[in-house]
């Protein structure tokens, strides 16, 4: 004898209610797993108290260090093409190997604990450690040395290209002396010390960027004009 049709109607409906509340935990799990995981991920973030240098100090410090080296060595190699390409002038290349050789001795002198990293460390330690303090120095000197550079670049050129050295100069030594104030201090101005350190470091590296995109585009056309 064949079932009425709304009787299989209803353990139809019956069954795929069983398959749905077997599958609502499984459901739950994931979903509680996925926001789990996105929280962690949300909660990731960078640390605005920490210098750059400070990333030299502790098991993976090294990569740091490694990322010092290369800045320098690339800095440097620059500074021979550049050579090349502002004859007769000594100035330029000179500034900006001085700056590359600054970026060599923050890779070989491995900064002092600040702002309390690695933790278990005070914000400042009592007294610097020789290599500490030689970090401190040469990196000075550098910042001093390109923010000379920023405007001795801001002689020459287009007003464009002079008005963009001068605010980059500006720029990189206000945030820097910012920075370096900040440091080592508690409240809202030390917890964005490595902050302000980064949009120094940023507009710096801008800076050459843009600097070695601008002579190398001015030695193709002096070679094209030399080869028609």
């Amino acid at each position: 004898m064949c079932e009425p049709f709304h009787d299989r109607k209803t353990e139809r409906r019956a069954v795929q209610g069983s398959v749905k509340s077997l599958m609502r935990p499984k459901r739950s799990r994931v979903g509680c797993s996925v926001m789990s995981a996105t929280r962690n991920r949300t909660s990731t973030h960078v640390d605005t108290r920490r210098a750059v240098s400070s990333l030299a100090l502790g098991k993976y410090g090294w990569m740091q260090t490694l990322n010092f080296l290369l800045a320098a060595a690339l800095t440097i190699v620059f500074t021979t093409g550049m050579h090349r390409a502002s004859r007769p002038s000594t100035w330029k290349p000179l500034l900006i190997g001085l700056w590359g050789t600054a970026l060599l001795g923050a890779g070989i002198f491995v900064t002092d604990p600040v702002g309390g990293y690695p933790a278990g460390t005070p914000d400042r330690i009592p007294n610097a450690t020789t290599h500490g303090a030689l970090h401190d120095y040469v990196s000075l000197a550098g910042f001093a040395v390109l923010t000379t550079a920023c405007f001795v670049f801001a002689r020459q050129g287009s007003a464009r290209w002079r008005l963009y050295c001068i605010l980059s100069g500006i720029a990189f030594a206000i945030t820097m002396l910012i920075s370096s104030a900040a440091f080592g201090q508690t409240g809202q101005l030390g917890d964005l010390a490595g902050l302000f350190q980064r949009i120094a470091i940023t507009t710096a590296l801008s800076w050459q960027t843009v600097l070695a995109l601008r002579l190398l585009s001015r030695t193709q056309r002096g070679e094209t004009v030399r080869n028609g």
